[in-house]
């Protein structure tokens, strides 16, 4: 069985890893409004893609609740 696990884990990793490497640019090209003269009535400030931070979060999530479940069945069945 945790050689099972041990591939799901690597399998999983390598399926996920080319989706963390694809960045975003900044919509302005990293520079601030002021620098290039665009309006400064901004009250919130620049945005910034939050995608790959929330796909990140939920996928430790999953890892971790993942693992919680394999140390349940293996504690029940008496491994």
């Amino acid at each position: 069985m945790k050689r099972k696990l041990k591939i799901m884990v690597i399998a999983t990793f390598l399926a996920t890893a080319p989706l963390l490497m694809f960045a975003q640019p900044h919509p302005n090209g990293g520079f601030s409004p002021n620098a290039l003269g665009g309006p400064t009535n901004n009250p919130v400030g620049p945005s910034a893609p939050i995608g790959n931070g929330t796909f990140l979060l939920l996928t430790l999530a999953m890892a971790y609740a993942g693992r919680k479940v394999y140390e349940v069945r293996a504690n029940a069945s008496g491994e």
